[in-house]
């Protein structure tokens, strides 16, 4: 599996975050859909990795910094045929591993509590991720659960 900063140019890409963007509206009322949609990724500030085995897309990821010290995680989605193929976990581990690079202090998140998002609120759970409050601009509603990771140096 290769991790690459995207451009956002390929048709694999664009059908992914089509049936993201698709799933979120299932799970949750449209005003309550954070995800972003193809122009909004390309925006300043956004960072978006693939991930791909050969010429088979396996999921994206990605960053969007919010100040010199707080990122947060958008666009997460590995396509319904390749779950559990270990991408998700490899696009999470990747955009960690970028925010602490970056300096960031603390890496955050919005989801849904509908319970389809049950596995990926566990795979947040699973790399240190506890819930919080909203942040940036969100507001607390009961549609989202919020999620954040201290990545501030020990000591």
């Amino acid at each position: 599996m290769r991790i690459e900063l995207d451009d956002l140019s390929r048709p694999q890409v664009h059908a992914l975050l089509h049936e993201h963007l698709r799933h979120m509206h299932e799970m949750s009322p449209a005003d309550r859909v954070f995800a972003l949609d193809l122009r909004k990724l390309q925006a300043p500030g956004i960072s978006v990795w693939t991930a791909w085995q050969d010429d088979l897309l396996l999921g994206c990821g990605a960053l969007k910094e919010l100040s010199p010290l707080q990122g947060e995680i958008k666009s997460m989605r590995t396509p319904a045929a390749r779950r559990r193929c270990g991408a998700g976990r490899a696009l999470l581990a990747h955009i960690i591993a970028t925010a602490r690079q970056r300096g960031y202090r603390t890496l955050s998140l919005e989801t849904g509590t509908h319970p389809g998002f049950d596995p990926a609120k566990a795979l947040y759970a699973s790399f240190g991720f506890q819930p919080c409050g909203p942040f940036a601009d969100y507001e607390d509603n009961p549609h989202s659960a919020f999620m954040a990771l201290s990545l501030a140096p020990a000591g």
